[in-house]
């Protein structure tokens, strides 16, 4: 009957280790994962905004004095 008792109480106390190991573990991940979010919400926030240009350019504008440009930026544009 002893030896019973005896296997009951290392059965639990190796059960409430386990228990708690596992918790522990679980709240280690939502905190990472809190600090995700956290980070990738400071990330996003703190990204500039494109500013709105102060007036839409008409299509087909042209400069008033011709400019020669040999970049494909300006064959675009």
């Amino acid at each position: 009957m002893l030896s019973l008792v005896t296997a009951a109480e290392h059965q639990y106390r190796h059960d409430t280790w386990s228990r708690d190991r596992d918790q522990a573990i679980l709240v280690a991940i939502r905190a990472r994962h809190a600090a995700l979010e956290d980070a990738r919400a400071a990330q996003v926030a703190a990204r500039p905004q494109p500013q709105p240009a102060t007036w839409a350019r008409p299509i087909g504008a042209r400069l008033s004095t011709p400019e020669v440009c040999t970049t494909t930026a300006c064959a675009v544009a």
